[in-house]
């Protein structure tokens, strides 16, 4: 493994007037020992990320960074500047300045060395000793901390710092009087008197914070080491997840829940931000972490004292989260395919409502209207029609694609999404549909694994994420997709759509079944977004058996919230007070398809809830495929029932499941017999409130 810095890329003497001839005069430096392959086109990309934020720190320190094509190897080079230059920092020019280059696939080794320098950015010490170092070679020495002279007044590395700080933490919060009593019981002496329970130390604020920056090699860490620091100063405990071009080590949930407080300091979207929702939350650019850590941990403090927290998270199974590495093969399957689905419903939601509504104007006939682009009249209902049908069809051509791409996003994150999203489009091509876009996500996902187990040399390492896992994944799905696998699956998608066709009688009604008990089971869970897509992916090729599916699903998707909030109004004794203020939104909830509006009253009593809304799922999807109710429409609860086939029976469905559910329901929390670990609910007068059991 090549030095990240040699002293032939250490210029002591820089003579630069502006950043943008300091950065060519150390890149000239890069380019001359191999690392950089294009000179002007990794300037180019050097001068895009400042663009988008200047990278002058307080303290004289300027560090031009950027992710690029056009590097072989990570690399630093330094230069010193004696009468400075202006990197945009608020305190003046930077003297210091460092050049980082790492390739755009990035190298985990590399780029946590460069993290580790970006910590050491903020002491001092470190940045004084590069200020009278004589030598190129000690100041390269210094910055690789192989310098005898580094460890004197350098800070440790981020790990160590932070196995330090718990060991300290733990320590400090170890009654000392316990230690103290062992060696005085040995010598007979009378045991000191015990210190009253009372004077335990309190435990202390305890933030957890998100860095990262849009190359995630320099601020992400400098960001993360600042608020370290002022949380020490401040007597706070500080946890931060740097996510950076290195990936990112998610915080224990446990810290998570305990913290009393969040601070994002980012420039580009936090990963899994629902983690921390319903918390006091700071948010704000990268840079004010490294700038006024301080006055944040004030802010995000002042917000816990008064109350003030983040949005809630929603309570939804978590579509989209990566699948963990202890899962087993069926749960990172079903992660897989959620991400993919979780990304296309907005496609579908946005184009079903825009085709729905322009049949509802211009008729059924309006998919044969011409081109709005060379035929439209401003004055005509028709010519406004066709402009909905025609931006909702582009929509929906999307579908397929962007399915097939998330999915392998899940699998293999970006890398997957060149092959995904071709091999959805061919799966459109050969009329393979939307089971086409599932396999093509599956073939992509796994295609980009297998290329990234491969051993490389380092210097093909830049190209790999831009040109050489696109180029091969694409080929490999496509040729796959056109003359192996693609006929097979269109064979079979087109058997599953005239089975949806010609759908009738007892079929119908029990599929019907099928599909309410599965809306309702988990209430948004995954088999809840199975039968989901399943409807939303017949939409993809509209027929009259597909409209009838597309319809049942979301009559009983409809049906738990409604039944819940019936339920909380006509025997509310039998729930507590909490539950009934989630029945006055579970009626909004209900109505506008959000079946998770019922997992609040599910999570306190699933063994009575989950069945009884099980029931009337099934009835309602019954009585909706018998009635013949047809939906185009792909979301919007009773706000869309006059784009319904059969609406008044449509709601009488409705109707008759949610009256099944709310019966049972009641019943079964009627026949609950109180006691000491399951009291009976409260009146509805009575405070909510459970007295202790004796």
């Amino acid at each position: 493994m090549s030095e990240l810095i040699t002293a032939e890329l250490v210029d002591l003497d820089l003579s630069a007037e502006t950043k943008e001839a300091a950065a060519r005069s150390l890149a000239e430096r890069m380019a001359a020992s191999g690392r950089v392959t294009d000179l002007e086109g990794f300037l180019a990309d050097v001068a895009a990320r400042e663009a988008q934020m200047p990278t002058g720190l307080d303290g004289g320190i300027g560090i031009p960074h950027c992710r690029s094509e056009h590097v072989t190897e990570p690399t630093l080079a330094f230069g010193r500047s004696a009468s400075g230059i202006d990197f945009g920092a608020p305190d003046g020019p930077a003297d210091l300045v460092f050049l980082i280059a790492a390739p755009a696939g990035g190298d985990a080794d590399h780029l946590s060395i460069l993290s580790t320098l970006a910590r050491h950015l903020m002491d001092e010490s470190f940045t004084g000793a590069l200020r009278s170092a004589a030598e190129p070679e000690r100041a390269a020495g210094l910055i690789r901390g192989d310098e005898p002279g580094a460890a004197e007044g350098e800070a440790e590395p981020a790990a160590t710092v932070a196995v330090a700080d718990e060991t300290s933490t733990a320590a400090a919060d170890e009654t000392p009087t316990a230690a103290a009593a062992e060696p005085a019981a040995e010598l007979g002496a009378e045991p000191a008197p015990t210190q009253p329970a009372t004077e335990t130390p309190p435990t202390p604020f305890r933030i957890v914070a998100i860095t990262s920056c849009p190359t995630g090699i320099a601020h992400t860490y400098m960001a993360a080491e600042s608020l370290e620091k002022a949380g020490q100063a401040a007597g706070v405990e500080v946890f931060v997840e740097t996510q950076g071009s290195a990936g990112f080590q998610r915080l224990d949930p446990q810290l998570v829940a305990d913290a009393d407080g969040v601070i994002f300091a980012h420039d580009v979207e936090v990963r899994e931000k629902e983690r921390f929702a319903g918390k006091p939350t700071v948010d704000v650019g990268v840079k004010a972490g490294i700038n006024r850590p301080a006055e944040l941990i004030a802010e995000v403090r002042q917000k816990a004292a008064h109350g003030e927290t983040s949005a809630p998270a929603r309570a939804t199974a978590p579509m989209d989260k990566a699948a963990e590495p202890g899962d087993n093969f069926a749960t990172r399957l079903r992660k897989w395919l959620m991400t993919g689905v979780s990304y296309m419903v907005p496609f579908v939601a946005a184009g079903g409502l825009l085709i729905a509504l322009a049949f509802a104007i211009g008729g059924y006939t309006i998919n044969k209207a011409p081109s709005v682009a060379e035929h439209f009249l401003w004055t005509e209902s028709a010519s406004w029609a066709a402009l909905l049908f025609q931006i909702g069809s582009v929509a929906f051509g999307f579908l397929v694609p962007v399915l097939a791409g998330f999915i392998a996003y899940g699998m293999a994150d970006r890398p997957g999404l060149v092959p995904g999203f071709v091999g959805g489009a061919i799966a459109l091509t050969i009329n393979a549909g939307f089971l086409g876009g599932l396999i093509a996500g599956l073939l992509a996902g796994a295609v980009v694994m297998a290329i990234q187990r491969v051993r490389i040399p380092p210097v093909l390492r830049g190209i790999m994420p831009v040109v050489v896992i696109p180029l091969i994944s694409a080929a490999i799905v496509g040729f796959l997709m056109f003359l192996v696998i693609g006929k097979p699956i269109a064979a079979l998608q087109k058997g599953l759509t005239d089975w949806l066709s010609g759908l009738t009688g007892a079929n119908a009604i029990i599929l019907g079944v099928i599909l309410g008990l599965m809306m309702c089971f988990d209430l948004g869970g995954p088999l809840n977004k199975v039968a989901y897509a399943f409807a939303v992916g017949g939409l993809a090729n509209p027929n009259e058996g597909s409209l009838k599916v597309m319809a049942a699903v979301m009559a009983a998707g409809m049906v738990p919230p409604l039944a819940m909030a019936l339920a909380t109004t006509v025997r509310g004794r039998l729930f507590t007070k909490a539950e009934r203020e989630n029945g006055k939104a579970a009626w909004v909830l209900g109505a506008s398809f959000i079946t998770e509006g019922a997992i609040p009253f599910a999570a306190a009593d699933p063994l009575r809830v989950i069945p009884s809304a099980m029931a009337g799922g099934a009835v309602t999807g019954a009585l909706s495929m018998a009635f013949g109710c047809t939906l185009r429409a792909p979301h919007g609860g009773i706000f869309v029932v006059p784009l319904i086939g059969q609406p008044l029976l449509y709601l009488l469905a409705i109707a008759a499941g949610t009256g099944v559910s709310t019966a049972l329901v009641i019943l079964l929390k009627g026949l609950r017999k109180p006691s000491p670990t399951h009291p009976a609910p409260l009146p509805a007068d009575t405070p909510n409130e459970v007295p202790a059991a004796a």
